[in-house]
C-alpha cells in the first residue's frame, strides 16, 4: 500500500457548501482553507469532497422501510400484436415540433397518425404493452386531445403508475374513457363537491350529469346561491349534457340571475327545449314580427322588428345593447327569431315547408337578418329539415344560397345532418367550387371520407395541380386528406406522384412541391392501411 506524501496534498476539511463554491469558482480563483494554490489543488479538492461525502452518508440514519405498493390491477384485454407494439413505439417516439418547419418532405407526419392508431386499438379491444405506459402517459400529459383515447388504451396499469408519479396525476382525475372518475360513496361525492378545487368540481358535475342528470342538477341546486358568478356560468354550461324538460324549472330561476352571462346561457338552454315556457314566449314575440303579405302579386315575407327591448325580453335572455355598428331593432329581431322554435313558422307562414319558407322573398332588405337567425336556430335546435332548406343545393353560389351565406354557417348546418348526407353535400360543393373554400366544410365530415367525397377531393387536387396553382395554398386540405382519405384511394393517386410539366403560368418549383405532397399522401395512406392490418386480431 502506498501513501500520498504530505506535499502532494492531504484531504482538507470544510463544509459541503464551501467545497461546492470552490468547485464552481475554480481552485485558481479560490483555494480551500489550509491548501495552497497549485497543481495539486484540484486533487486536494476531490479528496476533500470524497471524505465529506462519506461523512455525510455515514451520518444518515436509516428510515423505516415503506410498505410495498399493491400490484396493479390486471388488464384482461388481448395483448397487442408484436408488429403493432413496434408501431406504437415508433409513433410515441415522434414528438410535436421536432421538425424544422418549412418544407415537410415526403415522409408521413407520425404525430397526426397517433390519434388514429389509438382509436383503432381501442375499437379492437387491445391492451397496451406495459413498457409503453410511461411514454403513453407522457404523450397524454402533453396533448389533452389524446387523453381520452390514450388513457382508455393504457388501462388500469396506467392509473397505478400515475399514483407513483406526480407528473401523471391528471390520469387519477380522469377515467380511461375521458370522464372524471366518480367516488363510489355518495358521501364522497358530496365531500368532493363541497370541498374540491374548482376544476375538480366542474369535472365532477359533468361526470354525475352524464350518469344521472337529475343527481347532477341536485348538486348544483344545493350550492347555487353561494357560487361566484363566473363559477355559476361554467356549472350551468354542464347542463347541456342530458338537457331535458326536467331542467326547465331550475333554468327558469336562473333567468333572474344577477349575471347577464348566466341569464343568457340559461335562456339559450331553455330555447333548445321547444316545449319550454321561454320558447313559447319567444315564439309569440317572433311571430308578431314576421308575416306573409298576400296582397302582392307573389307572397312576400314582411318584417316589423321590435321597437323596444322591455324588461321581460331582457329577463328571457335578449341582450338590449347591440354590438358596434349594429342597429338595435335588427339586433333584437335576430335574438327573438333565433330563440323561437322553428315549428312556429309552419303555422305562421301558411303551412309552408322549410324549403318553401326559405324560398319566399323578404321585403325591405330583411332577408339576410331573418335567414341568419333561422340558421342559428336550426343549429341550436339540431333541426335537419331546416338545415337542408337553408343550405340549399351545393351548386349554389357561395353568397347565393337560400339561407346560409357564409362557409362558417354552412359548416354548422352540415353538422346537424347525417354523415352520409354531409359527405354527399360537400362532394357536390367541391365539384362546383373546388377546394379553395372547402376546408371548413371538410372538417365536419366523418372519417374516413366516404368514397364520393374522397374522389371529389382527389379530382380537385388533380385539377389544381394541372392548373399550376400554388401547392402550399392546399396544404391544409392535403393534411386533412392524409388523416381522412380512405386508404383504398392510394392506388388512384399513384399517377400524381411524378413531377408534372410546369406551364408558363405555374408558380416556380410548384411541380416539385406537388409531386412531394402526393408522394407523402400516398405513403401516409399506405402506412394507415398497414397500421390497420397490424391491429387486426389473428
Amino acid at each position: 500500500m502506498t501513501t500520498t506524501p504530505a506535499s502532494a496534498g492531504t484531504p482538507v476539511g470544510g463544509s459541503w457548501e464551501e467545497l461546492v463554491t470552490v468547485a464552481l469558482l475554480g481552485t485558481e480563483r479560490r483555494a480551500l482553507p489550509g491548501q495552497q494554490p497549485g497543481r495539486q489543488a484540484p486533487v486536494a479538492l476531490l479528496d476533500a469532497a470524497a471524505v465529506e461525502t462519506v461523512r455525510r452518508r455515514a451520518g444518515v440514519r436509516p428510515a423505516r422501510a415503506a410498505a410495498r405498493p399493491e400490484p396493479a390491477a390486471p388488464d384482461p384485454r388481448t395483448p397487442l400484436p408484436p408488429a403493432a407494439a413496434r408501431r406504437l413505439s415508433t409513433l410515441l417516439a415522434d414528438r410535436p415540433g421536432t421538425g424544422g418547419g418549412g418544407r415537410r418532405g415526403a415522409a408521413p407526419d407520425l404525430v397526426e397518425l397517433l390519434p388514429q392508431w389509438l382509436a383503432l386499438a381501442n375499437a379492437r379491444g387491445f391492451a397496451a404493452p406495459p413498457q409503453a405506459l410511461p411514454a403513453l402517459l407522457d404523450a397524454a400529459r402533453g396533448r389533452t386531445d389524446l387523453r381520452p383515447a390514450a388513457l382508455a388504451f393504457a388501462g388500469p396499469r396506467a392509473l397505478w403508475l400515475a399514483g407513483l408519479n406526480p407528473e401523471w396525476r391528471f390520469a387519477l382525475r380522469t377515467s380511461p374513457g375521458g370522464a372524471t372518475t366518480l367516488p363510489e360513496a355518495a358521501d364522497d361525492v358530496q365531500r368532493l363537491w363541497q370541498e374540491g378545487l374548482f376544476a375538480e368540481r366542474v369535472a365532477l358535475l359533468a361526470a354525475v350529469r352524464a350518469k344521472d342528470p337529475a343527481a347532477g342538477r341536485a348538486l348544483l341546486v344545493a350550492t347555487w346561491a353561494t357560487e361566484r358568478a363566473e363559477d355559476r356560468l361554467m356549472f350551468l354550461d354542464s347542463l347541456r349534457s342530458g338537457l331535458s324538460a326536467e331542467d326547465e324549472a331550475f333554468l327558469e330561476g336562473a333567468l333572474g340571475d344577477r349575471s347577464r352571462n348566466v341569464r343568457a346561457t340559461a335562456a339559450e338552454l331553455l330555447s333548445a327545449l321547444p316545449g319550454s315556457a321561454l320558447a313559447a314566449r319567444m315564439a309569440d314575440r317572433a311571430a308578431s314580427c314576421v308575416a306573409v303579405d298576400h296582397t302582392r302579386d307573389t307572397p312576400v315575407i314582411t318584417v316589423e322588428a321590435p321597437h323596444e327591448c322591455d324588461a321581460a325580453m331582457e329577463r328571457d335572455g335578449v341582450v338590449a345593447k347591440p354590438p358596434a355598428r349594429r342597429g338595435e331593432r335588427s339586433w333584437w329581431l335576430g335574438q327573438l327569431v333565433e330563440a323561437a322554435p322553428l315549428s312556429v313558422w309552419v303555422d305562421r307562414l301558411g303551412g309552408r315547408s322549410p324549403e318553401e319558407v326559405v324560398a319566399l322573398p323578404v321585403a325591405d332588405g330583411w332577408q339576410g337578418e331573418l335567414h341568419a337567425a333561422w340558421c342559428r336556430a336550426a343549429v341550436r335546435q339540431r333541426d335537419p329539415a331546416w338545415s337542408r332548406a337553408l343550405l340549399g343545393p351545393p351548386s349554389a353560389p357561395e353568397a347565393g344560397g337560400p339561407g346560409a351565406v357564409s362557409l362558417a354557417e354552412r359548416a354548422k348546418l352540415l353538422a346537424t345532418l347525417s354523415a352520409g348526407e354531409r359527405a354527399d353535400w360537400v362532394a357536390g360543393f367541391i365539384g362546383t367550387h373546388g377546394l379553395s373554400e372547402a376546408f371548413q366544410l371538410l372538417g365536419v365530415c366523418a372519417v374516413p371520407w366516404a368514397g364520393g367525397l374522397g374522389r371529389a377531393v382527389v379530382d380537385a387536387l388533380d385539377i389544381a395541380r394541372d392548373a399550376g396553382s400554388f401547392p402550399w395554398s392546399f396544404s391544409g386540405v392535403m393534411g386533412l386528406a392524409e388523416r381522412c382519405l380512405d386508404p383504398a384511394e392510394a392506388g388512384r393517386l399513384e399517377g400524381l406522384t411524378s413531377v408534372p410539366d410546369e406551364s408558363e403560368h405555374a408558380a416556380p418549383g410548384s411541380g416539385d412541391y406537388w409531386a412531394e405532397a402526393f408522394q407523402r399522401l400516398v405513403t401516409t395512406l399506405r402506412l394507415r392501411a398497414t397500421m390497420s392490418a397490424e391491429l387486426t386480431p389473428p
